[in-house]
C-alpha cells in the first residue's frame, strides 16, 4: 500500500489540515480516471477547484475503493504557543500534522511495507528534502518516503481533495455545513478519521 500525503490550509487562513490517504497505487489511478471521465475534468484535480457535487462524487469514488484516510487537523485558534511563547510557522505546522497523520498509520501497517508519497509543491524542495528524510527515519525501515509533483500523482490528488474537505470543516468555511454531510458516512465508518493537533511536539 501507499500513503499519499497533501495539505490544506495555513495559520493565516485559521486552520492547517495534512491528509494521508492509503491507497494501492492502482486504486488511485481507478478513482482519478473514473472521475475525469465523467467530470470532464481537465487540469489539475483540487479540492478547492470543484464543485460540492463532484467532492462528493469523488469521495464515494475512494469510499467504494477501499479508500482510507488519516487527517491531522489544527486550528490557529486552538493551536498552544510553543515553548518560547512564539506561535509556530506554517512550515512547523506542517511537519508536525504530516509526523502525526503517517504516524498513526505506522501501528495499521502490521510491519508491511509502505511507501509515503508528499506533495512536493508547499515548499523550498531543500526544506521539503529534510521533511521527507525525517518521514523516513520515522519508517524505521518500514517503507520509503518521496516526494512528488502533484500533478502527476494520482494518490495527491485524491489527498488534496481530501485535505481540502477537513480543512473547510476545521476552518468554519461557507461550505463547511455541505462538506460535513458529505463526508458523515465516511467518518462514522472510520474511512475517514481525524486527530486534532493543539500542540507542537
Amino acid at each position: 500500500m501507499t500513503i499519499y500525503c497533501d495539505e490544506s490550509g495555513g495559520l493565516s487562513a485559521g486552520a492547517m489540515t495534512l491528509s494521508a490517504v492509503m491507497l494501492t497505487p492502482e486504486a488511485a489511478a481507478s478513482i482519478h480516471a473514473r472521475f475525469r471521465a465523467v467530470t470532464g475534468l481537465r487540469g489539475e484535480l483540487k479540492g478547492s477547484r470543484i464543485s460540492l457535487t463532484e467532492r462528493a462524487y469523488l469521495l464515494e469514488l475512494f469510499d467504494r475503493a477501499g479508500g482510507r484516510a488519516w487527517v491531522a487537523v489544527a486550528q490557529s485558534a486552538k493551536l498552544a504557543p510553543k515553548a518560547n511563547g512564539q506561535a509556530p510557522t506554517d512550515l512547523e505546522l506542517y511537519g508536525a500534522l504530516l509526523d502525526t497523520a503517517v504516524a498513526r498509520w505506522l501501528p495499521e501497517t502490521g510491519g508491511v511495507c509502505t511507501d509515503v508519497v508528499i506533495d512536493d509543491g508547499r515548499y523550498d524542495p531543500a526544506i521539503l528534502a529534510r521533511v521527507r528524510d525525517t518521514i523516513q527515519a520515522g519508517l524505521a525501515g518500514w517503507g520509503r518516503a518521496s516526494l512528488a509533483d502533484s500533478r502527476r500523482s494520482d494518490g495527491v490528488q485524491i489527498a488534496d481533495v481530501i485535505a481540502n474537505s477537513l480543512y473547510n470543516i476545521t476552518a468554519h468555511s461557507a461550505r463547511a455545513r455541505r462538506i460535513g454531510i458529505i463526508l458523515e458516512p465516511m467518518l462514522a465508518s472510520k474511512a475517514i478519521r481525524v486527530a486534532e493537533l493543539t500542540a507542537l511536539p
